[in-house]
């Protein structure tokens, strides 16, 4: 038999009719509006049928298979792909009987739907990469669910629509939404940072922060300078004395001990370091109340 809903494990929330007239209200969100949502595990059988309703749907497969047909065209729906099928439109939709779909799914409303959708149905593949941020959309899903959960008190509704936002966003703008990853995995100037945080107790050399970035010295601080507006070696030294400011405040450590820990073989040489960049000796600066 074919099924709407009835799935092990599935979970949905229909918004009651009076709220929704209440967030139509809201100039704050109703431009935007959830109206239902929900997530179907496995969702062996299930079938819908409709001659077009007032929403908008999306339906984001996260495994197995599924298919979607929209004016006589049949579309096989897979894991890392979605549709968003418009208001008014009729369709069809349903799970492949084999390897049955797995999907999140929303009803939404609003004047400002359309300009979130750029490609109304018609199903979209999300490519796997790197930097694809699967989890953190699934997180979104989770954040409006969640907050209607908790009851329609207006600031859980706002919220939640204000999160639909940012799912539809995460999908129309999808090279934006996983620049965050790509930034933290390409980004060289923001690696060398890293090295350097990770190295703070060596002696680093530009040479070295040039090769590991596998860049030229010139071609390494004309960047750096660039992205920092610092130069490489001053931007260490700030880090060695944080780290040095954090290990006077925080431990029982001498300051011949804390100048090794920050890479510096000489405490007197340290020592004048510190006094230059903090306008403080590090005795003095300990012994400064902070807070």
């Amino acid at each position: 038999m074919k099924k709407k809903e009835g799935f092990n494990e599935e979970k949905s929330i229909v918004l009651p009719k009076s709220i929704i007239k209440k967030l139509k209200k809201n100039e704050l969100v109703n431009s935007l509006l959830v109206t239902d949502i929900g997530y179907y595990p496995n969702a062996y059988k299930h079938y819908r049928k409709r001659k077009g309703i007032s929403q908008n749907i999306l339906i984001y497969c996260i495994d197995g298979e599924g298919w979607v047909e929209i004016d006589g065209k049949n579309q096989q729906i897979t894991k890392n792909e979605y549709i968003i099928i418009s208001a008014e439109t009729s369709h069809k939709y349903g799970a492949n009987n084999n390897n049955p779909w797995s999907i999140y799914w929303i009803h939404f409303i609003g004047n400002k739907a359309k300009s979130l959708i750029n490609h109304p149905n018609k199903k979209i593949p999300l490519n796997l990469t790197a930097n694809s941020r699967f989890t953190d959309r699934i997180l979104l899903f989770e954040e409006i669910f969640n907050n209607l959960e908790m009851g329609y008190s207006k600031d859980n509704l706002e919220y939640a629509n204000i999160c639909l936002w940012h799912m539809l966003g995460s999908l129309r703008y999808l090279s934006q939404f996983r620049k965050v990853k790509e930034i933290q995995s390409s980004d060289r100037i923001t690696k060398s940072i890293s090295y350097m945080r990770e190295h703070l107790n060596e002696k680093i050399s530009l040479e070295n922060l040039a090769k590991d970035a596998k860049l030229s010295v010139s071609q390494f601080c004309t960047l750096f300078k660039k992205k920092t507006e610092i130069s490489p070696l001053n931007y260490l030294t700030h880090l060695k004395i944080q780290k040095a400011c954090s290990l006077l405040d925080f431990t029982d450590l001498k300051v011949n001990e804390i100048a090794v820990k920050v890479g510096y073989s000489d405490p007197f040489y340290f020592s004048r370091v510190f006094t230059k960049t903090m306008g403080k000796s590090p005795k003095n600066y300990r012994n400064l109340k902070k807070g």
